[in-house]
């Protein structure tokens, strides 16, 4: 890594801490893609963190001097993000999804799921908002799927499950945030052996799903995330194998299964030739999402059940 120098003689203002930012963290050559994709929204969202900022603030607030302290304090951000390669939503111990601002830390993902899109269009026309009454968030980390679904459901209760008790303990707190303990629960459970005699108009997932070369190959930043979120065997498809095979015990007659598998994609075609899975386009980015129907996964159980082990 380049030798950095954090001396900031000169710098005053917000544009001047925010420019010189992208200026290094491009120099540091970091790695982006946990909730910005370029070093000066990088910057930008750690600047504003330091000073308690919103995301959107009048122009002329751009040319506001900073302290000696708040100049301190975002210098000391910058350090520790080019020289521990940790993920800003780390170090603000926030990120933003479907635009909710939940709490994060290195016990859970950053959020960062297309599914964002989906929730946006209230998962139409895969469900009747209006109709759905439970919903299973299945992996679901700082629980920001499905809380954020629950702005697509005046009438649903969700349910969000994982294997992590510390990942849930932050998904807890992001139920508390918002007040919503009436509808949404967090539920400690090895994928569905918790929730028998369950059942869901929507269950949406986003499980781990790196295979082991990509696993090895992650940037750093990536390499910051639990494991236990990211991997899952040779293909990538260990945990969603499974998902597959027991989903239909746990969906309605008419439920919906969504799943994100990202790259391994490629794997799921390959191994499931004959499941008619559709595969969404996002129109902000993003890929290796599906849907199925219940009752389409239940024409291949037989096929699903023989699949639960790699071939």
């Amino acid at each position: 890594m380049t030798n950095l120098n954090y001396q900031h003689d000169g710098l005053e203002s917000i544009t001047d801490f925010v420019r010189w930012g992208g200026s290094i963290f491009a120099k540091a050559e970091l790695y982006f893609g946990h909730g910005t994709d370029n070093a000066f929204d990088e910057s930008k969202v750690l600047v504003f963190y330091a000073l308690n900022l919103p995301m959107i603030i009048p122009e002329n607030y751009w040319l506001s001097r900073l302290t000696t302290q708040e100049k301190q304090a975002v210098t000391e951000l910058f350090r520790r993000r080019i020289e521990n390669r940790k993920p800003a939503a780390y170090l603000t111990g926030e990120a933003w999804f479907a635009g909710i601002r939940f709490k994060v830390n290195e016990s859970t993902l950053v959020p960062r799921s297309p599914i964002a899109e989906l929730i946006n269009q209230k998962y139409e026309p895969w469900v009747n908002p209006e109709t759905v009454s439970h919903v299973l968030d299945l992996c679901t980390g700082s629980g920001c799927i499905g809380i954020a679904s629950l702005q697509a459901f005046p009438n649903a209760q969700v349910d969000l499950v994982d294997i992590s008790t510390d990942a849930l303990e932050v998904a807890q707190a992001n139920i508390e945030l918002y007040g919503l303990e009436d509808f949404a629960q967090v539920i400690e459970s090895d994928l569905f052996s918790a929730l028998q005699g369950k059942q869901y108009d929507l269950i949406v997932s986003n499980p781990p799903y790196v295979d082991v070369i990509e696993m090895d190959a992650l940037p750093a930043e990536f390499q910051q995330e639990p494991r236990l979120g990211l991997e899952a065997g040779a293909d990538g498809l260990d945990l969603v194998r499974r998902i597959l095979a027991e989903a239909p015990l746990y969906l309605k007659e008419e439920g919906v299964l969504i799943v994100e598998v990202g790259v391994s994609q490629y794997y799921m075609e390959s191994v499931y030739p004959e499941l008619p899975l559709y595969w969404f386009e996002f129109e902000h980015g993003g890929e290796g999402v599906f849907a199925i129907q219940k009752h389409e996964l239940e024409l291949f159980q037989e096929l699903l059940d023989a699949r639960v082990k790699p071939i």
